[in-house]
């Protein structure tokens, strides 16, 4: 595609397919613990108190997080270095292995802390890897298609969305297929094995990927940054700010959407079939929502977008949390509304990050905001959620953590017009 296009060939939509579609199985590998969390943290952390077992987990589930921005800066700067391409083979190859190896992990029972231990190291190396994945393939897809560049980033995450939303079908099969003790027993393992399959598929397909075009001109003719990172706190260190901020909103709704077969049969007495199935409802929505959400963000403003995404989950956040705890209103029809809310952030907030930074250190840019929001604010969010119904005894108080983080993201729509701009300035520069 030369620089000066208004459209995407098919070849490069097909380049775009295949980048998201390995995007998409690197975070059904990542989620799926998430969906069997209760029942892990029993096999692994046993307490007398189920609750503090969860809590436990869902504290492995953040440790995941909190790996992200260490893989971030350490595949970003490879990806600045030597290109996209190597970086989300390497990736992909490594999250499969650590996938398929939580699926075969003997429990507390038959290892003892042993176990316990391997499944925090295992969780790391996840982390580790997704750091450097999802940043890179949304450098690689804006660097595809820059003038398309919020559409291009819009089908990567509804690629993401259908990752998740096939752990959380794979989920409710086996709910609906499998006694709870048998889950408990070994049918959690089932989710990692198919993610560890799946990803060794997505490692093949991604073998015949060429290097970004546009990152392959910059270097032509300015070279590679030597010290991306520096590079990127010397020069963009506000902009890095403004991206996590701007993230702030999808990360802690994904946090809390992602918890819910686990917090809600737990804090609110939910079967956990009706919370997956709720989940599966918003999931499906929210993935066509952002999709169509991310082309309008290409022709009109991203800002008023967000405002209005944002907006709405601020306002609909407690009523949703409190309907839920008193069992008001069909659990369905609550999250359908809050995915169509949603779909205003997820489907323009990313493309907004990798507008914010140049393709010399794009990775970078991406890989550090991208990673620290969604570790602060999403990694968190069942941790924060789950402690709030312990402390308070009122479950629906989780609903104050999605408020602040709306909030966020709210102040940071008014100010990223300073820093955003990007990807056009670079196609511009001979």
């Amino acid at each position: 595609m030369s620089n000066d296009a208004t459209t995407v060939s098919r070849s490069d939509w097909r380049v775009i397919l295949l980048a998201s579609l390995g995007g998409a199985l690197e975070f059904y590998d990542f989620v799926i613990y998430s969906q069997f969390a209760q029942y892990i943290g029993r096999a692994f952390f046993p307490n007398d108190d189920p609750l503090i077992s969860l809590v436990v987990s869902f504290s492995v589930f953040a440790v995941g997080y909190f790996a992200r921005p260490l893989g971030g800066i350490f595949f970003s700067h490879m990806g600045d270095r030597i290109g996209r391409r190597r970086v989300l083979i390497i990736t992909i190859l490594l999250m499969s292995g650590a996938t398929t190896a939580i699926g075969l992990l003997p429990t507390y029972a038959q290892w003892g802390v042993t176990a316990s231990i391997l499944l925090v190291l295992l969780r790391v190396i996840q982390g580790f890897c997704l750091g450097g994945e999802l940043p890179g393939a949304i450098a690689y897809v804006v660097e595809t298609a820059p003038r398309r560049s919020g559409f291009s980033v819009g089908i990567i995450f509804f690629c993401v969305n259908s990752g998740v939303f096939l752990a959380a079908l794979l989920n409710l099969v086996v709910h609906e297929t499998l006694s709870v003790e048998d889950i408990g027993a070994w049918g959690w393992r089932i989710g990692f094995l198919v993610g560890g399959v799946l990803g060794i598929i997505s490692f093949f397909l991604r073998l015949s990927l060429e290097e970004s075009k546009e990152f392959s001109r910059i270097r032509a003719v300015a070279g590679a940054s030597a010290v991306p990172f520096a590079e990127l706190m010397r020069t963009y260190p506000k902009a890095v700010v403004v991206g996590v901020a701007i993230l702030a909103v999808t990360a802690g709704f994904n946090g809390l959407l992602f918890a819910m077969p686990a917090f809600l049969p737990q804090t609110m007495g939910y079967a956990a079939v009706d919370a997956i199935e709720a989940q599966n409802v918003c999931l499906a929505i929210l993935s066509v929502g952002l999709l169509g959400i991310a082309w309008l963000s290409d022709r009109i403003s991203r800002k008023a977008i967000v405002l209005i995404g944002t907006t709405l989950l601020m306002l609909l956040s407690y009523p949703f949390f409190k309907a839920a705890q008193d069992h008001s209103m069909n659990l369905i029809v609550m999250f359908a509304i809050v995915g169509v809310a949603a779909s205003f952030c997820s489907g323009t907030v990313i493309g907004i990050a990798a507008d914010l930074f140049p393709t010399r250190i794009r990775f970078t840019g991406v890989a550090l905001s991208y990673n620290l929001s969604f570790t602060l604010f999403s990694g968190l969010a069942p941790v924060v959620a789950t402690w709030l119904a312990l402390r308070t005894g009122v479950a629906a108080t989780a609903a104050f953590y999605m408020v602040g983080c709306a909030l966020i993201t709210f102040i940071a729509a008014f100010v990223m017009h300073r820093y955003d701009g990007q990807i056009l300035k670079d196609l511009a520069e001979p």
